[in-house]
């Protein structure tokens, strides 16, 4: 059976991303913002829509790649009369020291060799799949109109060929753009040609600024530029996902809508892009965090919409689903959960721009009230049950790794307060932190010799592996060793891959590796000194990406099948940080 991998890649500017696969189709585009309704929707059913260029001869083979170190992607379409190229991007620069990203995606269909002609499919549509959007063919552009959104298409093509679907001739390069305003500036060849040479100089601008060791370098670029598209530039959200409803597995029912900010994603995408030594994602989220509204008890929810809005009722769509996986969901019933986890993660979030000496004074961060109510919330859920960061939904428990972001947070706390010269609250950061110490320990399982999931359970949870590190267990102690050499023996499979855990939930018992938790091991073995094991397997795990080095959520551990939705950002994460760690040990041991 053919290994299953997801055929597509990602553009985008902050304002949207669209999924084009390796025949140039763009099978997922929300419009007009992440959460929005695809307007071009075919991953999940064929009803949602589409924009897609058809060759009037017989398909031969495809190729796609990204132009080096950018979100630009190139797709190479091979028939058997003649191929031609397809350039797709969404704008993004600086012009005047200002930021543009507007919300517009340019396509760039460029003639090769030989004698094609290709007919160009513009279906949209909205509600997903239940409305359709009619094109108005009007004198210098074709207008799709909604209540929510216009979008004008452009052409230096004839409108009305596009329209009624008739075969071109690629006797020339043909560029189509979708504008979000009337496009003024023409012609259009010049504008998207101006549009690509800036892009391209940002993105590589952007790459080349960040701090890459030599080690996977290749890897780290594109988990980096992949992160950089899912934080939402308006209000400074950062999505786990641009899809839902992939399946963990197949027929597994683990079918989500990832399309929203998780505040625990959001803590372990900053803190890889800090790790690159980007800092502008991390004041924009403290902007989100800020204008965050909790609720009258003053909790925050784990999840919000990438507006802050707190309301993301779950709902089930009459669509077929990817590859006929069903349900499809839209929504996501995880906001009403208690997930505590989220309050340490605020706070070693917002950590770096109250010490790191890199960012200047005006970019600071000062909220005081914002840190006390956090610090509050931590106290006030210290010892509560919830349903832990892998969202349980049918029970509680008290949770280990909840236990443990309390202790890190009010660990990140306390240095704040040092910094603020806040002496009483530091008192109360350090009091917290042994108490989030005796909720650990209490986790400790003798028999065993490690850290259970939850308090009085014997369920094992890679997730744990970080209480090594993120610093709570000295790698070189007894204690770390054991811990690490029970999750081994219960969780790892024989390719080296992590499952979460392996008893039942709400669905029964998981059928895939979580392949962040893979990625926490080998930044685990590198901690403990195993740098060649983790080598190995960090390099084995790169060889699970797609072909353009994107990863999905989940990996058969087996057969190397992605599942999960795509390409998602605790994947990227954890390459990036567990390649950053094993860069620290290679350098360590050169000199050491």
């Amino acid at each position: 059976m053919e290994q299953h991998k997801y055929n597509s890649g990602i553009i985008g500017n902050g304002s949207y991303i669209a999924h084009i696969n390796t025949e140039a189709e763009i099978v997922w585009l929300c419009w007009p913002n992440f959460d929005s309704s695809p307007i071009f929707g075919s991953l999940l059913d064929k009803k949602c829509g589409t924009f897609s260029l058809i060759p009037q001869s017989k398909l031969i083979s495809t190729s796609q790649v990204y132009l080096e170190n950018t979100n630009i992607l190139r797709t190479e379409i091979h028939t058997d009369s003649g191929s031609f190229a397809v350039i797709d991007f969404g704008p993004r620069y600086y012009e005047k020291g200002k930021l543009q990203y507007k919300r517009n995606l340019y396509r760039k269909i460029i003639p090769l060799k030989g004698d094609v002609k290709i007919k160009i499919i513009i279906s949209p549509t909205y509600d997903y799949g239940d409305q359709i959007i009619f094109p108005k063919v009007l004198s210098d552009h074709i207008l799709l109109e909604r209540s929510e959104f216009k979008i004008h298409i452009s052409s230096n093509v004839s409108l009305n060929q596009i329209s009624r679907e008739n075969y071109f001739h690629l006797n020339q390069t043909i560029y189509v753009g979708l504008f979000e305003t009337l496009l003024e500036e023409y012609p259009i060849e010049d504008f998207i040609e101006s549009e690509f040479t800036k892009t391209k100089i940002y993105w590589q601008n952007w790459v080349k600024h960040c701090t890459i060791p030599n080690f996977a370098q290749k890897q780290q670029i594109r988990s980096a530029l992949c992160l950089k598209l899912h934080q939402f530039q308006d209000t400074g959200a950062i999505i786990a996902s641009s899809t839902t409803s992939l399946p963990e597995a197949p027929n597994s029912g683990r079918n989500w809508d990832y399309r929203f900010c998780w505040l625990r994603d959001g803590f372990y995408t900053l803190y890889a892009l800090t790790n690159l030594g980007q800092f502008e994602e991390l004041e924009m989220y403290s902007q989100f965090i800020s204008n965050l509204t909790p609720s009258i008890d003053g909790r925050y929810q784990p999840l919000y919409s990438i507006f802050g809005e707190s309301n993301l009722e779950e709902k089930i769509l009459n669509l077929d689903g990817y590859m006929g996986n069903r349900p499809v969901r839209i929504g996501n019933s995880a906001y009403t959960h208690k997930q505590n986890d989220a309050y340490g993660q605020i706070l070693i979030s917002l950590l770096p721009l109250y010490l790191d000496e890199r960012i200047p004074e005006k970019k600071r961060f000062h909220n005081l009230n914002l840190l006390k109510n956090i610090l509050d919330k931590i106290e006030f859920t210290i010892s509560e049950p919830d349903a832990g960061l892998w969202e349980f939904r049918n029970f509680s428990q008290k949770h280990c790794y909840t236990f443990l972001f309390h202790w890190v947070g009010a660990k990140a706390a306390r240095e704040i307060f040092l910094q603020l010269g806040e002496s009483e609250l530091q008192k109360k950061s350090e009091s917290l932190m042994k108490a989030a110490e005796m909720n650990i320990e209490s986790c400790f399982d003798a028999d065993l010799g490690c850290y259970t999931q939850a308090f009085g359970k014997k369920d094992l949870d890679a997730s744990l592996l970080q209480l090594i590190t993120l610093g709570y267990l000295d790698p070189k102690s007894d204690k770390a060793k054991s811990h690490l050499t029970s999750i081994e023996k219960n969780l790892k499979t024989k390719e080296g891959f992590l499952y979460r855990y392996l008893h039942n939930d709400d669905f029964g018992k998981p059928e895939t590796t979580f392949l962040v938790c893979t990625f926490w091991y080998i930044e685990t073995l590198a901690c403990m000194d195993r740098l060649d094991e983790a080598i190995i397997l960090f390099n084995k795990v790169s060889e699970r990406a797609n072909h353009l080095g994107l990863f999905s959520e989940d990996i058969e551990s087996i057969t190397g099948n992605q599942w999960g939705n795509f390409p998602q950002t605790y994947s990227h994460v954890g390459l990036v940080n567990a390649a950053h760690k094993l860069s620290q040990k290679k350098t360590k041991s050169l000199f050491w």
